[in-house]
């Protein structure tokens, strides 16, 4: 399983960025996928995921109503569309896949990419 986050960068707070992810290795269909942070000093949380159960998307209070993940199974990626963005939402953000990332359970991790949000 291999995953590979791309697209972090520097936006000024109320902008807009959106996070890239190619994933290889591993049955889509099969796997739930999510999106993490981690900010300085913190735990890393969750963001968003996709559950392998039943396919439903879930966001962390924190980011609802405006982040969205969307996917794209032919091309391989999935998306962190994130807008309405605050100098809180400054973390290393890493996508990752699962048995079901919605509780946590993670088998593979891509690198992280950098969001800084300026206020």
């Amino acid at each position: 399983v291999q995953l590979q986050a791309s697209g972090g960068g520097l936006v000024q707070a109320g902008g807009s960025l959106r996070l890239s992810c190619a994933y290889s290795g591993f049955p889509f269909d099969n796997y739930g996928i999510g999106w993490f942070r981690e900010a300085p000093g913190k735990e890393r949380e969750r963001v968003s995921c996709i559950s392998r159960r039943d396919g439903s998307t879930a966001y962390a209070d924190s980011v609802k109503g405006r982040f969205t993940m969307p996917r794209d199974n032919d091309k391989s990626m999935m998306y962190l569309q994130m807008d309405s963005l605050k100098p809180e939402d400054t973390a290393v953000y890493y996508c990752a896949a699962g048995f079901d990332p919605c509780v946590n359970a993670v088998d593979a991790w891509g690198e992280g990419t950098l969001v800084t949000v300026s206020s």
